[in-house]
């Protein structure tokens, strides 16, 4: 499978499908996926942990891949992620206000699974956009 192809199914199937099954899949056993909070998360597993808990805070959380560049065995992704927060799943009661934020990964691929993922989403943004984060400059 194509790179481009590979990050899009893994937008596609984990994130707007929320199709766990598919973290199975496309996440190695070791691999690792830092920038999602404050340490590394280790294995589908402790993945799959992450996501639901990020699914049921924006259960119609829509990722868009805006751009992809692939070098070697990396995979850089530009995207932007929409969504309603209408759970707790992110430690805030809900608000349901409506989200949207940019993000960019690079991900490294060995025999058709992520090895490794760099994450840089505006998580402030986000928090900012449901009331948790007021910031002022004065």
């Amino acid at each position: 499978m194509a790179n481009a192809e590979f990050m899009q199914r893994w937008f596609d199937e984990v994130w707007n499908d929320q199709n766990e099954a598919a973290i199975d899949e496309m996440f190695a056993v070791d691999g690792v996926g830092h920038g999602l909070g404050p340490e590394p998360i280790v294995g589908p597993e402790n993945f799959k942990m992450f996501h639901r808990a990020f699914v049921s805070a924006y259960p119609n959380l829509r990722v868009e891949v805006e751009d992809t560049i692939t070098e070697g065995d990396k995979i850089a992704v530009r995207c932007r992620v929409t969504g309603s927060h209408d759970g707790h799943g992110i430690g805030l009661a809900p608000t349901n206000q409506s989200v949207e934020f940019t993000g960019m990964v690079i991900v490294r691929v060995q025999d058709g699974k992520i090895v490794e993922a760099w994450n840089e989403f505006n998580f402030m943004e986000m928090y900012k956009q449901v009331g948790a984060l007021t910031l002022s400059l004065q």
